[in-house]
């Protein structure tokens, strides 16, 4: 299989998604609009170019970078964004992020617009078999591995089951749980029920994990 190019985007169309949450025995509906994503999660490579850091404890400028906070996927779109030429998708101040939803930049997906681009239109619990589609727990030798590999679903992503969780822009449930984020996707070290479409996970936005890492998005014009 050829590895993917590291800049590559796809264009998800507009499009509505149902999520659900196992702990609360909740659903939801949410209208997704157009939007673009990255067809693998950030690399150590990609990281390290912009940031001039390496994180994580797996080395390889192809494998996802790990170990980085919901804060530092932020601050690093910013200035991967400022590289760039484009606008601010997030305004900081102190311990304070606003997203600025009328910027150009580059931003984490919702968690609705991950669930989306993960499906590619399949509403069963994975696009394709687990083995063909994912690195987790009974075939990824225990640790992260170079984006690309398996194989991608309908839309051409990438590695958005297994692999490395990946931050998204949400909080998970502020009145239970504060200020932690929303993970999605399932990891290298995960069992096959959790490298599902729907699985949510948490975890503080300071919290720097060796399985959890994240994937670029970007608003479209209107």
């Amino acid at each position: 299989m050829q590895t993917p190019a590291a800049d590559a985007t796809v264009t998800v169309p507009a499009g509505q998604v149902t999520l659900s949450d196992r702990r609360t025995s909740r659903s939801w509906q949410v209208e997704v609009a157009a939007f673009e994503i990255a067809i693998h999660p950030v690399t150590q490579g990609e990281y390290a170019d912009v940031t001039g850091e390496r994180p994580g404890t797996t080395r390889g400028d192809r494998v996802p970078v790990e170990g980085v906070s919901w804060w530092d996927a932020v601050r690093y779109c910013n200035l991967l964004s400022a590289q760039a030429g484009l606008s601010d998708a997030y305004r900081i101040i102190g311990d304070d992020v606003k997203w600025d939803t009328s910027a150009d930049g580059y931003r984490l997906p919702t968690e609705a617009e991950w669930e989306y681009a993960c499906r590619a239109g399949t509403t069963t619990a994975r696009y394709g078999d687990l083995d063909a589609i994912a690195w987790y727990r009974h075939n990824s030798d225990g640790r992260p591995r170079d984006v690309g590999g398996k194989e991608p679903n309908h839309w051409g992503l990438h590695d958005t089951l297994g692999n490395v969780w990946e931050w998204c822009w949400d909080f998970y449930d502020p009145k239970v749980y504060g200020e932690y984020r929303v993970l999605r996707g399932g990891g290298w070290f995960d069992e096959h029920w959790s490298c599902r479409a729907s699985v949510r996970r948490r975890s503080h936005p300071t919290h720097r994990i060796d399985d959890i890492g994240f994937r670029l998005a970007r608003s479209r014009p209107c």
